[in-house]
C-alpha cells in the first residue's frame, strides 16, 4: 500500500525560500530544482525506508534523502500509512533542526 505524502507547514517555507534565493540568480533554475525536490519526496510514497537516518536525531522514524545540496527530512508514521516531509535543508547550514 502506498503512504501518503504531507508537506508540513516548515518544509513548505523551506522550498518557498529555496526557490526564492535560487530565482534571484536564474528562475528557470529554480524552477527545476523545485520540482526535483518535490519530485524527490514524493517517490517516498512507494518506499519509504529507502533514506537513511538523520544523524542529528539517531531516530529510526526519521529518515533523509539527498539530493545534492540538499537533504530532505522526513517522518515516517506507519499507523497512518503517511510520510511527512519535514524540512528541505540546505548541507550549508550545518545540522538540521526540526
Amino acid at each position: 500500500m502506498d503512504y501518503q505524502i504531507v508537506f508540513s507547514k516548515k518544509s513548505a517555507h523551506d522550498l518557498e525560500k529555496i526557490i526564492r534565493f535560487i530565482a534571484h540568480e536564474d528562475l528557470n533554475l529554480a524552477k527545476k530544482v523545485g520540482y526535483k525536490l518535490i519530485e524527490k519526496a514524493e517517490e517516498l510514497k512507494y518506499m519509504p525506508y529507502r533514506g537513511s537516518m538523520v544523524p542529528e536525531f539517531n531516530q529510526e522514524k526519521i529518515k533523509q534523502l539527498i539530493l545534492k545540496p540538499y537533504r530532505i527530512i522526513y517522518r515516517i508514521e506507519e499507523a497512518n500509512q503517511r510520510v511527512s516531509i519535514l524540512r528541505f535543508w540546505h548541507a550549508s547550514r550545518g545540522s538540521a533542526i526540526l
